[in-house]
């Protein structure tokens, strides 16, 4: 059977936990990713700015002979890429966002500037404010690209564009050719799922013809339910790289099955990917199936929820940043991956009882606690309880 020299990178462990109400304990997260480790992909990503257990999780991995599989999901910053180099990794995968409308509530620098809550609810924004805060993005990636490429850090580096499906075309050209000296593929994120695979594979085509066949990956989320069609379309357009988690967990409607789109490959095109062990699959996702895991479907109540707090903390200035259902509302959760901001929108948004910023970071630094102590998530239900039982007081 031919083979592809497809680059796979597992996200199990760190997107696919950060659907909401979904745990994984110490022990789990461990065993799951010497499983994953076993079927051959070529990376597994942790993120290890989330808590200290996760830092520690990675290093363990590494000292344990997994090094030359594991990746740090990175946030921009100095500090942030100092830490992955710190657990000894060798390879990043440094995110920022690229659509125009999350860049402009990224951009600290504008938004003290002003406020444009109109221009953004109809993506009409001024021409000036587009080039600015676009110029901004590339020039902080670029020291950040700089950086984590230096000769005293020696990270390698995948750039995964957060919202690229949502970014304007030419920007996306632009990065894309800036960045290419210092990564190793640009991920094309289609962060909110709004893809179709005529889109799909017509937009990668375009690009890849356009920045001279760049490596180029995808990254896509079900929202609409065609994330694993649009990812085979995006391959079948030259794509080199994928990302995806076993069984497509992931937060709201989740991501593409990495052992779909493997076992769709091979089936539909007689295609297998180099390296993966097809054998082994099969043990991720009974192990996934053993603990109740379940993706939440598309459409579905469970898919609208949050529990990321860098997207609830869009949500506080452009309800459409993350949301793409304009009749339904998100419903925020609280645990490991939340931020102050999601004590923030339940408080100001929902139940119009503002506190104080210091009091949002201090229930935040608790439940997060609690989330790994009682290895579990909490609804907005839970978290009311919890207040009014004075559970978040000193």
């Amino acid at each position: 059977m031919p083979t592809l020299p497809l680059i796979i990178s597992d996200e199990t462990l760190r997107d696919g936990e950060q659907q909401a109400g979904l745990f994984f304990p110490y022990e789990t997260k461990k065993t799951l990713a010497n499983l994953i480790s076993q079927t051959g992909v070529h990376q597994i990503a942790l993120m290890p700015a989330v808590h200290e257990t996760e830092e520690h999780l990675l290093k363990t991995l590494i000292a344990e002979g997994n090094g030359s599989i594991m990746t740090a999901s990175t946030m921009v910053g100095k500090q942030f890429i100092d830490l992955a180099k710190a657990c000894g990794v060798e390879r990043i995968i440094l995110f920022y966002a690229v659509s125009d409308r999350l860049l402009l509530l990224r951009d600290t620098e504008i938004r003290n500037l002003i406020t444009l809550p109109e221009e953004i609810k109809d993506n009409n924004l001024p021409n000036e404010l587009v080039r600015r805060v676009r110029e901004n993005m590339i020039n902080k990636l670029l020291e950040n690209l700089c950086y984590a490429t230096s000769p005293e850090i020696g990270l390698k580096v995948e750039f995964a564009a957060e919202d690229a499906s949502r970014a304007d075309f030419n920007f996306l050209v632009e990065c894309i050719r800036s960045f290419q000296p210092y990564i190793e593929h640009f991920v094309l994120c289609d962060t909110m799922g709004i893809l179709t695979p005529e889109k799909t594979y017509i937009w990668v085509r375009d690009l890849l013809e356009l920045t001279n066949n760049a490596a180029l990956g995808v990254h896509f989320h079900n929202d609409l339910g065609m994330a694993l069609e649009n990812t085979l379309q995006a391959v079948i357009a030259g794509a080199s790289m994928i990302s995806g988690t076993f069984l497509g967990i992931g937060e709201r409607a989740g991501n593409i099955p990495l052992e779909q789109v493997l076992n769709g490959l091979r089936w539909r095109f007689g295609i297998e990917v180099e390296g993966i062990n097809y054998q082994a699959l099969s043990q991720v996702t009974n192990y996934l199936d053993s603990l109740g895991v379940r993706p939440a479907p598309p459409y579905s109540q469970a898919a609208l929820r949050h529990e990321s707090g860098i997207h609830v903390n869009g949500f506080l200035r452009d309800p459409d940043s993350y949301h793409i259902f304009p009749h339904a509302l998100p419903e925020i959760w609280f645990g490991k991956c939340s931020g102050a901001s999601n004590f923030q929108y339940l408080f100001e948004k929902q139940l119009n009882q503002p506190l104080s910023p210091q009091e949002y970071n201090r229930m935040r630094d608790k439940i997060k606690f609690f989330s790994i102590q009682e290895q579990r998530c909490f609804s907005p239900e839970e978290i009311i309880s919890l207040f009014q039982q004075g559970f978040f007081n000193d």
